[in-house]
């Protein structure tokens, strides 16, 4: 093979290193790094997000810490968030602290928002149970565990880094409780409550936090207490709720007004999930109070009334917003865990008892107070939504965000990281929190988003079929012998059912508020007689809504709301029709139901109730 002479020299030219072209280098900035992983799982993740989230139970937080793990620098070396402040400890809590503090704003302002109407005004009684009681008992459990666990920890130490332990995560509650299991199986009720308690107590955890703290780094138990009193909740707590609170009123009525107005566009409702929730942050933050209380009750005032819910209803924007945000918040959190920190014989710190400790905080926590208070909590109404609100209270971003600020209240942060090995127990607390704080949240993460599935086989594995006999038993009443397998009811039990809705869309509806229903019912109610005794003080369902009884005939069958009687049903029973328009309508029954359907559009249903 031979080039022509002319050719060669243009051909060394393109060569590297040759005369004075020189081909421009890989500049992989940490950066640009960071957010091109991120993008990476993101597209990986959504391909088979169907698979991952609604087949096998697991949320996005355990697969994007896996694999900030994987990606981190323990494993592949690739993503190192301590790069970002030149491996600085102080400028790395910093990141760390402001990548947390983001995600949790928009977290709690969602959860706010997407509460149902007036939430906490009737729901009170439960959250304050949750608040006070629960949550101070957790506290004292984790300190408890920390102080005989950690030996050269004391125990009002161990107190302040329990403190970053004691609230429930609000985004990887929302990750575990907010699945396609949960929302089949755990009652809406519940998950109300525990996405409320999830939002609120980050920001609640302050008094426990700086109670602690203060005894710590005050000489003086007086000054220590004066300063809990007037500067966490006067100035953090109450100021950060008011001011959230005049902010979500404040705007929810000025968007009422430009939309009478004609003066905003449908883009602008949905963006005000991270504008509000950053404006109420920022402010809280910039005057030194409770930041993320601020958020909550921005969001939870912002849609008191349901009116914004209703009219984002057919908007995925906050979805995506948090799919975004809490992918690349626990992506960061995997690739940040502190590994080489978890084995330290002079701190006291040793695998074994990291994972002791972590067993029985996530066991001993919340478990036995809710089993033993929970029949004085209106919204846990069962033993088994007792147990269940016990075992879900996982840790995550909002511990790493906790402990990671009370790091910035230290004095001397630096200069008391360097100190080796510590001599004070202030240095201790430098040295040891955030190992602590970062495996009880790894091991939070791995029990809690696995629970799902775990939950799931078992109700497969564990199915039982039974078969009952129907002829005459030997009780003296004449009952079935099958009835002998029930629980039998006595006059003046207290029963609780829960069902699945027979339209998700309309009880959806009904908990954010937009569909209100008020009935008021006589002992007659169910009688045979020819009465109609549902009586509607108001139901409201957007333009055209209307809403009817179906009265029942002579002789005490009801009659449809199309004309007939319904010679099946043995008894009379009142019907609610909701009718957004006219259209088709078809029938069919399911046992002794009577469905009546009624389609109005493009996909679009209207579904009978009844009552009985």
């Amino acid at each position: 093979m031979t080039f022509h002479p002319v050719r060669i020299p243009l051909l060394l030219l393109l060569l590297p290193g040759s005369c004075h072209l020189s081909f421009p280098k890989i500049d992989a900035e940490p950066f640009h790094v960071g957010y091109t992983v991120l993008a990476a799982f993101i597209v990986i993740f959504g391909m088979f997000s169907l698979l991952l989230k609604e087949r096998l139970y697991i949320g996005e937080a355990v697969w994007a810490t896996v694999f900030g793990i994987i990606v981190g620098p323990y494993c592949a070396k690739i993503f190192d968030p301590r790069e970002w402040a030149t491996r600085n400890s102080v400028e790395t809590n910093t990141v760390t602290l402001e990548v947390t503090r983001i995600v949790l704003a928009v977290g709690v302002f969602a959860i706010g928002v997407e509460l149902p109407k007036a939430y906490l005004g009737r729901q009170w009684k439960s959250l304050t149970f949750l608040l006070a009681p629960i949550m101070v008992y957790g506290w004292f459990v984790c300190g408890g565990l920390i102080y005989a666990l950690v030996p050269r920890l004391d125990f009002l130490t161990s107190l302040v880094i329990a403190a970053c332990l004691t609230p429930t995560d609000p985004i990887l509650a929302a990750a575990v409780v907010g699945g396609r299991y949960a929302e089949k199986h755990v009652p809406t009720h519940l998950r109300h409550l525990l996405a409320a308690e999830s939002g609120v107590n980050d920001g609640a955890a302050f008094p426990m936090l700086f109670i602690s703290l203060y005894l710590v780094l005050e000489r003086s138990e007086a000054t220590a207490v004066a300063k809990w009193f007037y500067i966490t909740w006067l100035y953090e707590i109450i100021l950060a709720t008011v001011l959230g609170a005049l902010l979500g009123y404040g705007f929810r009525h000025l968007m009422k007004f430009c939309e009478r107005q004609d003066l905003i566009d449908r883009q602008s409702y949905v963006a005000q999930y991270v504008s509000l929730a950053l404006l109420s942050n920022g402010i809280a933050n910039i005057l030194g109070s409770d930041d993320l209380l601020a958020s909550f009750a921005c969001g939870t005032a912002f849609a008191y009334d349901g009116w914004f819910n209703k009219k984002t209803e057919e908007s995925m924007f906050s979805n995506v917003i948090d799919l975004l945000f809490n992918c690349a918040c626990f992506i960061y959190i995997g690739a940040w865990i502190p590994f080489n920190d978890f084995h330290n014989p002079v701190l006291g710190l040793t695998p074994w008892r990291l994972l002791v400790i972590s067993l029985l905080i996530i066991l001993l926590r919340r478990l036995p107070i809710m089993l033993a208070l929970y029949r004085w909590i209106p919204q846990v109404k069962t033993f088994r939504e007792a147990v269940f609100s016990g075992h879900f209270g996982p840790m995550g971003i909002g511990a790493i965000f906790i402990s990671t600020y009370t790091l910035r209240q230290i004095p001397e942060l630096e200069v008391r990281a360097a100190i080796r090995p510590p001599e004070t127990q202030l240095d201790l607390l430098v040295a040891t929190i955030q190992p602590i704080v970062s495996f009880i949240v790894l091991v939070s993460i791995a029990i809690h988003g696995l629970s799902i599935p775990f939950f799931s086989l078992s109700r497969r594995v564990h199915s039982i079929s039974r078969t009952w006999s129907r002829h005459t038993s030997m009780d003296p009443t004449g009952l079935p012998e099958w009835t002998t397998h029930t629980r039998r009811i006595a006059e003046g039990d207290e029963i609780i059912i829960n069902r699945d809705p027979v339209s998700l869309d309309i009880v959806q509806k009904m908990e954010r508020g937009d569909l209100e229903r008020d009935i008021t019912m006589t002992p007659s109610t169910f009688s045979d007689g020819p009465e109609d005794n549902v009586d509607f003080d108001g139901v409201t369902e957007g333009d055209g809504g209307a809403i009817r009884s179906t009265r029942s005939d002579d002789e005490g069958r009801p009659r449809s709301p199309y004309g007939g009687s319904d010679a099946d049903s043995a008894r009379t029973r009142n019907s609610i029709e909701l009718t957004l328009r006219p259209g088709d309508t078809s029938e069919w029954r399911e046992g002794p139901d009577l469905i009546i359907e009624q389609t109005v559009g493009d996909n679009e249903e209207v579904i009978i109730i009844f009552l009985f």
